[in-house]
């Protein structure tokens, strides 16, 4: 893949060595010290986790935060973990990536017309991050926002990433209230500047073990933004 554009390194440096929320900082730092016992030998990341994927991307998927032993230990998106293992075959069959299964960097995971980002970049304790780290991430989605300038569709992976992107539309001034916009898997709502807010079930363990969230209906998901997308 080619290097990232200007503004996206550097956003990336400062995202790397963000300490801004305390709480996030020690315990993304613990679990790379403790490691997982089945990751033992592994060098953990341990630290706040860049975007990734295609910076000229129609689409962008919008998650929750990284995974503990997932992105907190590979340093990218969805890589090395449960939600990983279920989202790239799909994005691999709907033409979003060039292989289906993401384990490192060194994988050679390429990404076409999608760019992968989260609501929060560290891991947080039981996957709940708090207001307050939320909003202190949010100058991160905003800058990245501003650089994809050609995203036409988000995809928002769960409620958390969901209210995300609201929230950015209405930072900007271009929403007066999010309670119109409700939150299930397959609503769509055209937004500000001719994009369409896509929601989708996280792809998390909880949801794709219990049958909340099937293959098919993930893959319907990618199908559609492709088509609002004009793939």
């Amino acid at each position: 893949m080619n290097d990232p554009p200007l503004w996206l390194e550097r956003l990336n440096r400062k995202l790397i060595a963000c300490r801004r929320c305390p709480r996030l900082v020690e315990y993304r730092e613990r679990i790379a010290r403790e490691r997982r016992r089945a990751y033992r030998d592994c060098e953990y990341w341990g630290k706040p986790v860049p975007g990734f994927g295609d910076p000229k991307a129609r689409v962008l998927i919008l998650g929750l935060a990284p995974g503990a032993h997932g992105s907190n230990r590979t340093g990218r998106p969805f890589t090395g973990d449960a939600s990983g293992k279920f989202m790239y075959p799909v994005l691999y069959e709907t033409g979003f990536a060039n292989q289906p299964h993401a384990t490192d960097w060194a994988d050679g995971l390429q990404l076409k017309d999608l760019y992968i980002t989260a609501a929060v970049r560290c891991a947080p304790p039981g996957n709940k991050p708090r207001p307050d780290e939320l909003a202190n991430c949010s100058a991160y989605l905003d800058r990245e926002m501003q650089g994809l300038e050609r995203v036409k569709v988000v995809v928002a992976l769960g409620k958390i990433g969901f209210d995300a992107y609201l929230n950015y539309v209405k930072r900007h001034g271009q929403l007066v209230s999010k309670r119109p916009y409700i939150f299930r898997h397959g609503a769509q709502y055209p937004m500000p500047g001719g994009k369409t807010l896509l929601a989708s079930y996280h792809p998390s363990n909880q949801n794709t073990q219990t049958g909340k969230l099937t293959r098919q209906m993930f893959v319907s998901i990618f199908k559609e933004a492709a088509r609002l997308a004009d793939l």
